[in-house]
């Protein structure tokens, strides 16, 4: 089923988890590993030409493969038989030293290794891209005011940079994760039948070592056959990338309700339209970013439980990964980029945000006038008095600097002038700009690395 791949995957990722491409990084290794022997001296020069050249997806058939996979337990076991018949069929000899050495779990992680290098890789792009929006927004809105909302009610004025800074910082934390997940995961996989490299006698680190050369893959200090912490990590980091691309969708979706409106998707021909309803502009890429970062941490879960591998070489748990973590990436990669699209251009009414300061009539201010009146007589009693205002407030409807204007037990304590101040929201905003700085600060340094 692929018509929803649109909605949910990023093509440029989607792509690489698709057959042709799957079958032909199992082709490189085999390609790889037979120059790697020729280099070592295990194999003649000229048989790792031959079989390189027979290393090309188009030359296979994939339904035959498929077919013959349901049988073999694995993919690797009837590429390399089509292979080797290819090869056969024009050099006999050449065929024998197809695979030699080699597991099929090591075409088969190696081929992952190797489209996981280059998903992770765009996925990082998306990462920058996404943090220098948010940098430049942040600081651009660093004294644009809005109301912070907390348990979903009003609560005191904060700043449209701070909100985006908050988002740039843990999306930071996520880009420096990346980093070091891409280290220490993308290494290559080649142990042989049990990890010990034994049909390759002495020359088995050797060629080890010059096959992750062929490939610019890593060599592990050993093989790993059944230790798939490595995997694991790279889809908890997405899960966890995943997990803030929805806190940050959610964060968009409810700003564009109609009842609050600071917040909306770009506008475009055929964007956010109802079947029913002309008036309606839904969240459309938030609601593509929540289903991801619904589906992606039970996807996480199978990972963490086919951790459990039995001995040298697991049965099930391996299986089980097979489209497990291409399905992570693909749906993380998806939304991620959709975020990554949307944030820049996102539009943003200053004005409603500055109606929408207004909705509680001036109830918003009660901390800020409470600790301005509690620096005049007591903290109990400061609170005391700010608390009956403002019920009084609520219950009249009225805005609470008049209430505080007609109680005189406040406001022979607060002049004019002051609550002129305290009443404007640009005043109570705290260290946000401090905060912005430490974060914008902190991306520059990241991008020097």
């Amino acid at each position: 089923m692929n018509l929803f791949d649109p909605i949910f995957r990023c093509e440029p990722i989607a792509k690489l988890f698709r057959d042709d491409n799957f079958l032909q990084r199992m082709l490189d290794f085999e390609a790889a590993l037979a120059a790697a022997e020729a280099t070592s001296g295990v194999i003649p020069s000229f048989a790792a030409n031959v079989i390189a050249a027979k290393c090309r997806v188009e030359l296979f058939d994939k339904q035959q493969l498929a077919e013959a996979a349901a049988l073999a337990g694995n993919l690797a076991i009837p590429v390399v038989k089509q292979l080797k018949a290819l090869i056969a069929s024009e050099n006999k000899d050449v065929a024998g030293f197809v695979h030699w050495g080699a597991t099929s779990q090591d075409a088969t992680d190696t081929a992952l290794v190797l489209q996981l290098r280059e998903a992770l890789d765009l996925i990082s792009a998306d990462i920058e891209k996404l943090c220098d929006a948010l940098a430049q927004m942040a600081d651009r809105h660093r004294l644009t005011p809005i109301v912070a909302r907390t348990l979903m009610q009003h609560a005191i004025p904060t700043t449209l940079g701070m909100k985006f800074a908050g988002w740039l910082d843990v999306l930071m934390r996520h880009r420096e994760r990346f980093r070091e997940m891409q280290k220490r995961c993308l290494v290559l996989q080649f142990g042989g039948a049990a990890g010990t490299l034994a049909a390759l006698g002495a020359q088995g680190p050797v060629i080890a070592k010059h096959l992750s050369e062929q490939l610019k893959l890593p060599l592990p200090q050993i093989p790993w056959h059944s230790h798939r912490d490595r995997l694991s990590e790279i889809a908890t980091t997405l899960g966890l990338l995943t997990g803030t691309l929805g806190k940050i969708s959610q964060d968009i979706a409810l700003h564009m309700q109609t009842e609050i409106d600071e917040l909306r998707e770009p506008a475009e021909e055929n964007r956010g339209g109802s079947s029913t309803m002309p008036h309606k502009r839904n969240p459309v890429a938030c609601a593509i970013i929540l289903a991801a970062a619904t589906r992606v941490p039970g996807i996480v879960a199978t990972m963490l439980s086919a951790m459990l591998q039995q001995d040298e070489r697991g049965l099930g748990g391996w299986h089980a990964e097979w489209e497990t973590l291409p399905e992570i990436v693909c749906l993380s990669a998806g939304a991620l980029h959709h975020l990554a699209n949307v944030v820049p251009r996102l539009e943003i009414d200053v004005n409603r945000m500055s109606e929408n300061l207004n909705l509680t009539k001036g109830l918003i201010f009660t901390e800020a006038i409470n600790a301005a009146l509690g620096e005049k007589i007591s903290r109990s009693q400061a609170r005391d008095f700010i608390d009956a205002a403002s019920q009084r407030a609520i219950k009249e409807k009225r805005h609470l600097r008049d209430v505080i204007n007609d109680d005189q037990k406040i406001a022979k304590h607060l002049s004019s002038q002051e609550l002129d101040s305290l009443f404007d929201p640009r005043n109570y905003t705290g260290s946000s700009s401090e905060f912005i700085d430490r974060v914008l600060e902190n991306h520059k340094s990241q991008k020097n690395i």
